[in-house]
């Protein structure tokens, strides 16, 4: 039985579905290479991007970090220089944190949360890298951080909690409470009861979120270039009030699931080999082929701030 056991999990490792997930933090190049050598050679000739992925579950910790063809396009961006300094995109795996209480985050009693969540964890772990990253010798109005989904939520918390620590950050598709446009019916019922509904079923996650928000948004400057879609299941039709805070930037990618016309497909690589499939998600557009559409306006948003 032990020998079947064994057997069974070397399958799993080798599985294209594994094989196709980055589990460690590192430098990326090219399409998904990775570097897991904390070094960087002439650090104040250096642009550093940190990307934080989005998370499986709110609070819960895990041991995933990312799917390759998730960081293709943000990857692209190294080695790409602004003002003769070289971008390093490094990304950062977070997801083995947990929330002190978060076996309560999701349940339908309104209860106390007792210590602290998952998503303040990872934003203080981001405060920690980015010190490793000064304490190497890079100029800190020469990093920036990003994400997506919760990463870009995350982003959006840290810029808000620490203004002056680095040059600013890139967000897509911020979003880390479930699917609210699609499941509370926001674009029928509006906003108001939605998040009313949500409230009533999910009281812990909702007090977070409101709380969060209420914090970014008392921001008296936000530098963050922030992507969203209107059929983004998330929080898709629940994001205009990024804009009415100081320093944001906000592009709504498309109505449909087209960028400049052309239609999106996520690449990804299984065991050595390519495959394509068309996106029809909102929440996966920054994952799409089309994107790098946008990384000019990323370039241009990051010459801007150093």
């Amino acid at each position: 039985m032990k020998k079947i056991y064994i057997v069974f999990v070397l399958i799993f490792l080798t599985s294209s579905a594994y094989a196709d997930k980055l589990l460690k933090s590192g430098f990326l190049s090219g399409e998904w290479d990775l570097d897991i050598n904390f070094k960087v050679d002439n650090p104040k000739d250096k642009i550093i991007i940190i990307y934080n992925h989005g998370s499986d579950e709110n609070d819960k910790p895990s041991k995933n970090c990312q799917w390759k063809n998730n960081v293709r396009n943000f990857a692209a961006l190294s080695g790409k220089k602004i003002k003769n300094k070289e971008i390093l995109v490094y990304s950062f795996c977070s997801d083995n944190l947990g929330g002190d209480d978060w076996k309560i985050f999701w349940k339908k009693k309104d209860v106390k949360y007792q210590g602290t969540p998952k998503l303040e964890k990872r934003v203080e772990a981001n405060h920690e890298l980015i010190e490793k990253f000064i304490n190497l010798g890079v100029p800190n109005n020469q990093i920036f951080i990003s994400g997506h989904s919760c990463g870009g939520w995350l982003t959006m918390m840290f810029m808000a909690k620490y203004p002056n620590k680095i040059a600013g950050g890139i967000s897509t598709h911020h979003a880390c409470y479930g699917k609210l446009s699609t499941k509370y019916k926001v674009k029928k019922v509006g906003e108001e009861e939605a998040l009313k509904k949500f409230k009533k079923k999910k009281p812990v996650a909702s007090y977070f979120r409101t709380s969060q928000i209420k914090a970014i948004s008392e921001a008296k400057n936000l530098p963050v270039l922030i992507f969203t879609h209107p059929k983004d299941p998330f929080d898709g039709l629940l994001s205009d009030w990024v804009e009415d805070i100081p320093g944001t930037e906000r592009i709504v990618i498309s109505e449909d699931f087209k960028i400049n016309n052309k239609s999106c497909k996520r690449i990804g690589i299984n065991n050595g080999e390519r495959w394509t499939e068309p996106l029809t998600n909102g929440h996966w557009m920054s994952f799409g082929d089309c994107f790098q559409y946008y990384n000019s306006k990323i370039l241009e948003f990051v010459q801007s701030k150093i």
